[in-house]
């Protein structure tokens, strides 16, 4: 099984089986991960923002235009920012690393 390492608002790493087909919200949710997701992944806000790490982005599929849309609204937006949401594990994605953004902020 895949694994992957979300890095908490607090810097602290957290390494996770990310089981194939799972999105990063589904991911961190079944492991405490401290994520919103308000709209389940109905792709319909910014609550699940991740900043995926630079060697990882892209390796990922480019994201949609309604998820860009909804990536206008959420602070803290870097070059890598995606919905966690909108990104389903594949092989390829073993050892991705997420970093969650500040506190505060979709």
């Amino acid at each position: 099984m895949p694994r992957m390492t979300f890095i908490g608002r607090d810097g602290t790493p957290q390494e996770v089986d990310a089981p194939l087909g799972y999105t990063l919200l589904q991911i961190a949710r079944e492991n405490d991960v401290d994520i919103e997701g308000a709209c389940e992944g109905c792709l319909a806000c910014a609550t699940c923002h991740v900043h995926v790490a630079a060697e990882w982005y892209e390796k990922l599929p480019a994201p949609s235009d309604d998820e860009e849309d909804m990536l206008d609204l959420a602070f803290n937006l870097s070059d890598t920012s995606r919905l966690g949401c909108q990104i389903r594990i594949t092989e390829e994605l073993d050892g991705l690393v997420v970093t969650l953004p500040p506190d505060g902020t979709a």
